[in-house]
């Protein structure tokens, strides 16, 4: 039911629908059998998406799959391999569905100082992140604007907005992503396609506890520069990812949202 309403005299129309609500959709979600990318998984399916996750390890994807649920698919890919793409989506939307969200969610990084970085270490990185990122995006995007409609996120960083030591590759490959999302965010709007991004901050992941437990330095200057006093849960990034992907969001575009209890305005 469409209920009419006037504010400041000018007419509204508000419907009584879950616009939070992701039913009906498909999201495609790389590096969706373990961490962030799991937990993304998990929230979009709570809000009633049917979820595709890709990786390069078929157990693991098999074993998550199980845990989400009959709401979950899977498919074995290595993002890296470029001209895998185009097929791997032609392969879902043929025998799953068209693609009505993608989270490109996949990423490596390395910890190590910006002079002993070589130059595979670099590429390495920024195609993983960059690089695949955008040829997936490219496959996706194409059907979604023939159908005039979607929406993309990408994950972004910390790294992307101010300087963190020892992630030179990583950075330059988020900071890349944050330009990607504004310049495809401009293409493909007119055709009612969103692009945006998350920013996490200092998350709880199995790879962050493990960095953070070998540099307590580092995990108590993250902790002291985020007004909130704690880190982040994975969840948090997954809600994000269903309200930017949802009818919410719809007049977003262009964005990136940090999710870092207020890390990158501490001080």
């Amino acid at each position: 039911m469409i209920a009419e309403q006037k504010l400041n005299g000018v007419e509204s129309a508000h419907l009584e629908k879950n616009v939070f609500s992701l039913e009906g959709k498909l999201a495609l979600i790389t590096g969706g059998g373990s961490g962030i990318g799991f937990n993304i998984a998990q929230c979009m399916i709570s809000a009633g998406a049917e979820v595709v996750i890709t990786g390069r390890r078929e157990h693991a994807l098999k074993e998550s799959v199980e845990s989400l649920g009959e709401s979950a698919q899977y498919v074995v890919n290595d993002v890296t391999e470029l001209g895998s793409l185009e097929g791997l989506v032609e392969h879902i939307e043929t025998h799953i569905g068209p693609v009505d969200i993608l989270v490109n969610n996949a990423g490596i990084n390395m910890k190590k100082p910006a002079l002993e970085v070589s130059d595979e270490d670099f590429q390495r990185i920024v195609h993983t992140n960059l690089n695949a990122a955008f040829a997936l995006t490219r496959s996706c995007a194409k059907r979604m604007i023939a159908r005039q409609s979607g929406s993309i996120l990408m994950i972004s960083s910390m790294a992307a907005y101010y300087g963190i030591d020892r992630v030179v590759a990583y950075a330059a490959s988020k900071s890349g992503v944050e330009g990607m999302v504004k310049v495809l965010a401009s293409e493909f709007s007119k055709f009612n396609v969103r692009v945006n991004a998350i920013a996490p901050g200092f998350i709880e992941t199995a790879m962050m506890q493990t960095a953070m437990n070998s540099d307590p330095d580092r995990m108590n200057k993250a902790l002291s520069r985020t007004p909130m006093g704690k880190f982040g849960k994975p969840d948090d990034i997954g809600w994000a990812a269903v309200f930017l992907a949802s009818e919410a969001a719809r007049y977003i575009t262009g964005a990136s949202l940090p999710v870092d209890g207020g890390n990158s305005v501490g001080f």
